[in-house]
């Protein structure tokens, strides 16, 4: 392909990928850090949450935010914090349900939905991009991350059309691994390189902050 198509390929897929929101899920307990919110804890002097903020608006259309309990510590944000609609912590698939429901009710003109974890801080610049061209080029219903020789299923496009499929496998079948759910549809796997460091690097426990720190400055500064 010349420069010059690729120049124009490349700009089709930004036009696409403009109009696909994304939710943040900072849903969960962060046991292995004592509780609390993980995306709150600071790396290089900002917060996971910014971090990710800044490194997936320029993607997406608009973020919103997955988060359980008083939405209020977020305000600081400016996001919409969407809480999970099934009871008990069932796990990411509820905090995709709860955004693709505030998708099909506040933008009913989009089909496909970026989940993020929120406690990524590196996430790649090219993440919605390259998941929606393998989602369209191998006709699939889903396309995941992944890194390393490892899928990262929390990290995808969702169609929105699936929302009720979905509830149906969290609320009737208890299905809470999200790899068996995508495992019945059609699904892209994109793999991105581990250098200089690996873009799915997440914050689980202290020593993974300790580490965040140290590959802060190998991800450079957000533009």
């Amino acid at each position: 392909m010349s420069r010059r198509n690729r120049r124009a390929t490349n700009a089709r897929a930004k036009r696409v990928t403009i109009d696909i929101p994304g939710v943040l899920l900072a849903g969960g307990l962060a046991r292995r850090m004592g509780g609390g919110d993980k995306p709150m804890r600071t790396i290089g002097g900002r917060t996971i949450l910014e971090r990710v903020i800044a490194r997936l608006t320029p993607q997406c259309d608009r973020l919103i935010l997955n988060a359980n309990g008083d939405p209020a510590r977020f305000a600081a944000f400016g996001l919409p914090v969407v809480a999970d609609g099934v009871a008990d912590f069932p796990g990411p698939l509820a905090g995709i349900l709860a955004a693709l429901d505030w998708v099909a009710t506040n933008r009913p003109d989009v089909s496909l939905l970026l989940s993020a974890a929120a406690d990524c801080p590196f996430l790649p610049r090219d993440l919605v991009a390259r998941l929606h061209q393998s989602l369209i080029a191998e006709k699939a219903e889903l396309a995941v991350a992944a890194s390393g020789g490892q899928s990262h299923p929390v990290i995808g496009l969702w169609s929105v059309g699936l929302r009720d499929e979905l509830r149906h496998a969290l609320v009737v079948e208890d299905v809470r691994k999200i790899d068996r759910w995508t495992a019945r549809y059609r699904l892209a796997t994109v793999t991105w390189p581990t250098t200089p460091l690996d873009p799915f690097f997440n914050a689980n426990t202290m020593d993974d902050i300790a580490e965040a720190e140290r590959l802060a400055a190998l991800d450079g500064a957000d533009k």
